[in-house]
């Protein structure tokens, strides 16, 4: 973070840069002051950029660690350990290969297997996030200009909501992390000269992150080539640049797909289809509803109860959190406000604002109209929209706010104002402390990873959200993989895992656990299955939810084939 820091700091100090007067005297060289102000702004950005990584460090830890996060552990533990295409893995329908899994891989190397790697990587990818929003928000803005704009997009993206608001931002390995290349392409393109090899970085950049992630061409690639589309079609003999953002941003999805059949044509990884489709115009009520809760879960402000665990499920809003939130629709509104007002005077805008709100409403519009509305935990399929309103309310907000705090005929309005920001600003760090104060959440299933290996059980299988938390949190000491029913049998399941697993020449189990806690993450109870597969059990134990049936012989010898 040295870089940004470092650019920061140039940056705010940029006045001081050209003249500094003294006693009437003109230097051509900025004196020992403004070096001190350049350093004090690069150490101060360095450190509360550790200090928020640390925090959002514990504020990942309040939630726990599933089978989606322990599983992209064990796909980057099995790239750092030579297997870098990840060979015969089936995915999910995101791959996060050339984002995410870099990250992991680094964290894998540094701490070994264990859930935690799951929780730094996700303080790691929302810190880098949050300073590239700040810095693309700051834009070339200086001195006090810069850092208004600089607190008002820290501000709203320093709290993430307990409960779904954690788990969207700072714990599933969702499309937030997709936001740290694209904002990276924006800043390029805020800060670049026009120049014919800035087209091509972005258009390289783009593709890069498309290979990990296909929700870029709605967060990205559409609204680049629309937005450069719409200003160069006025002036069309002029406009090459425009033309050339455009071109490279759809030959950027071209080379991602080229990439990704090339990886798989190599032996490597496997993706499930993206299950896209619309709603139909019934339905359309309850999915604005879930987005409507999407987005306030995003921006801190929800109230229809916090989704605090899986092994909780849902709890009531207290009334320091419904305070809480009520504040963080500040943040909200003044994102709308700013959407609202690069909307209306769209033309005028520079690209750069053109294309946050372009990307905004694209990406609301494909999570209204189709299935991935269908619960407020899909709220990743739209994280990107917090750090690009934040920017963009940063963008529109500041100058007004240094003008009208400045002004000298309305110093009364001034005051108030500064007042009403600072108490604004007091109560999202609050806000910050109270969750840093609630406890941490072990890995989900921990009572079960801890009995099976007082028991000696360290090979077995189980359904999707009881088997990868638990190998990943045992440090590999007990696997369990996930199968699923298929055709009255148990199969293994194809989703984030390897065919490896289940090849009983190398891998051996003996034991299925059963769970019959009601719930999405916590209920998988097959019994007849189970049984019509492997026959009796030898052995039956009983462990607070659990169930688990213990065999005298590998189990992977009679799994049929694979579910489609």
């Amino acid at each position: 973070m040295a870089g940004p820091a470092r650019e920061v700091a140039e940056a705010v100090s940029a006045p001081d840069r050209g003249i500094t007067q003294h006693a009437g005297v003109t230097a051509s060289r900025p004196g020992r002051p403004a070096r001190w102000a350049r350093g004090r702004w690069a150490g101060g950005f360095i450190a509360a950029a550790i200090a928020l990584f640390t925090a959002y460090v514990r504020l990942s830890a309040t939630y726990p660690v599933n089978s989606d996060g322990a599983n992209i552990v064990l796909m980057s533990w099995d790239m750092l350990h030579g297997n870098l295409l990840l060979h015969a893995w089936w995915m999910s329908d995101v791959s996060f290969y050339t984002t995410e899994l870099p990250e992991y891989m680094l964290i894998d190397a540094i701490r070994g297997l264990g859930p935690d790697v799951t929780h730094i990587a996700a303080a790691l990818t929302y810190t880098l996030v949050l300073v590239l929003t700040v810095l693309l928000a700051r834009s070339r803005a200086t001195a006090r200009d810069g850092a208004v704009r600089v607190l008002i997009a820290g501000v709203i993206m320093l709290a993430p909501q307990l409960g779904v608001g954690i788990f969207v931002l700072l714990l599933s390995v969702g499309h937030i992390g997709t936001a740290a290349p694209v904002l990276a392409v924006w800043l390029i393109l805020d800060r670049a000269p026009r120049r014919w090899y800035v087209p091509v970085i972005a258009g390289g950049v783009l593709a890069w992150t498309m290979v990990a992630d296909s929700l870029v061409l709605v967060t990205a690639i559409v609204p680049l080539v629309l937005v450069s589309l719409f200003r160069a079609i006025p002036r069309l003999r002029s406009a090459w640049y425009e033309l050339s953002l455009a071109t490279a941003a759809l030959a950027a999805a071209g080379v991602s797909w080229l990439a990704q059949q090339a990886i798989h044509a190599a032996g490597g990884y496997t993706l499930h289809p993206v299950p896209f489709r619309l709603i139909a115009p019934a339905a359309l009520g309850v999915h604005a509803a879930t987005a409507g809760n999407s987005l306030l879960a995003l921006f801190g402000a929800n109230f229809g109860g916090l989704h605090s665990a899986v092994s909780i499920g849902p709890v009531s809003v207290g009334p320091v959190s419904a305070a809480f939130a009520v504040l963080h629709l500040v943040g909200l509104a003044l994102a709308a406000w700013a959407l609202g007002r690069t909307l209306r005077r769209f033309a005028s805008r520079e690209l750069i604002d053109q294309v946050l709100a372009a990307a905004i409403v694209v990406n609301l519009a494909m999570y209204l109209f189709s299935t991935f509305s269908s619960g407020v935990l899909n709220g990743r399929e739209i994280a990107l929209v917090l750090p690009f309103g934040a920017a963009l309310a940063a963008r529109s907000l500041a100058p007004l706010a240094g003008r009208a705090l400045a002004g000298r005929a309305l110093a009364g309005r001034a005051l108030a104002g500064r007042a009403l920001a600072g108490a604004v600003l007091a109560g999202y760090v609050a806000g910050l402390g109270y969750e840093l104060a609630q406890p941490v959440s072990p890995p989900a299933n921990a009572r079960l990873a801890s009995w099976l290996q007082a028991h000696h059980l360290t090979h077995g299988l189980s359904g999707y959200w009881q088997a990868s938390v638990v190998t990943v949190g045992t440090g590999g000491r007990v696997t369990i993989r996930a199968v699923t029913t298929g055709g009255g049998k148990i199969v293994p399941y194809r989703w984030e895992s390897n065919p490896g697993w289940y090849a009983p020449g190398t891998q051996y189990a003996s034991f299925v656990v059963l769970q019959n806690q009601p719930g999405f993450f916590t209920e998988w109870s097959p019994g007849p299955e189970v049984r019509a597969t492997f026959g009796a059990p030898a052995q039956t134990f009983h462990t607070g939810p659990y169930t688990v049936l213990v065999w005298k012989q590998n189990l992977l010898a009679a799994l049929s084939r694979p579910a489609p």
